[in-house]
């Protein structure tokens, strides 16, 4: 695989001339909308494939806390055989260990070859993704949100539950084409029990909420009842992608 995303270029798309400035600045792009979706077409006018995660090989090289977390990657050739192993194509999806979304990109990419462009709709795949570095949450979010996916992020420890954060990341028009909205979750009790918070720890995020859910509920609407006529005739044939 042709490798796009060096460590140049990357720092180029974000304006920045060091590694460790990375992180910081893709928050900040994160929480700017407009700056988020001019960064996106940036990065698309790189490359359009979408199918793997374009900050693999630059984070374990640049960002990767090896010592202390222990962290280095899945490889793409065994993310593919775990997601193809599993089988399922709608629902959710569970990363309990998401770094910069390497898996669960792969498994959403295998959920779209499922469907035809007219037939994918985002609101019928949610991937909930867990991930405790400081580090990896910009990537991962930057990750989802340029894809279009649906998607929790939980950042935070997956075995005690102390949580920093929840994010929801929402595709606004349900639309395959359309990047996501990032949304940080209220730190209430509601929250802290659906998303199984054992703890509020860390630096709190933000108010952030960027969707309207009245326009999404419109949008999600309008595509089941498109699918509900159009669905089988438009579907693609069973066994078509290996």
């Amino acid at each position: 695989m042709e490798r796009k995303f060096d460590v140049a270029t990357v720092n180029r798309l974000l304006g920045i001339d060091e590694a460790f400035k990375v992180p910081d600045r893709l928050m900040e792009i994160v929480f700017d909308k407009g700056l988020r979706e001019k960064v996106f077409g940036s990065f698309l006018e790189v490359s359009t494939d979408v199918s793997y995660d374009w900050f693999h090989d630059y984070f374990e090289e640049e960002q990767a806390e090896r010592k202390s977390k222990k962290q280095d990657f899945t490889p793409n050739e065994v993310s593919e055989i775990m997601n193809r192993l599993t089988g399922q194509h709608t629902g959710t999806t569970f990363e309990p260990t998401a770094g910069t979304g390497g898996i669960t990109i792969n498994k959403w990419w295998q959920d779209c070859l499922q469907e035809t462009p007219l037939t994918y709709m985002p609101h019928e795949h949610v991937y909930w993704c867990e991930e405790l570095s400081d580090r990896a949450i910009p990537f991962l979010l930057f990750n989802l949100a340029i894809r279009g996916m649906n998607a929790v992020v939980w950042h935070g420890d997956a075995l005690t539950r102390e949580c920093r954060g929840v994010f929801l990341v929402e595709n606004p028009t349900d639309d395959f084409l359309a990047f996501s909205d990032v949304n940080i979750m209220p730190y209430s009790e509601a929250t802290k029990k659906y998303f199984q918070v054992s703890k509020w720890v860390g630096d709190r995020y933000p108010e952030h909420i960027e969707t309207d859910l009245d326009e999404w509920f419109r949008h999600v609407d309008y595509n089941l009842q498109f699918k509900a006529k159009w669905g089988v005739p438009l579907a693609r044939p069973t066994g078509s992608i290996q």
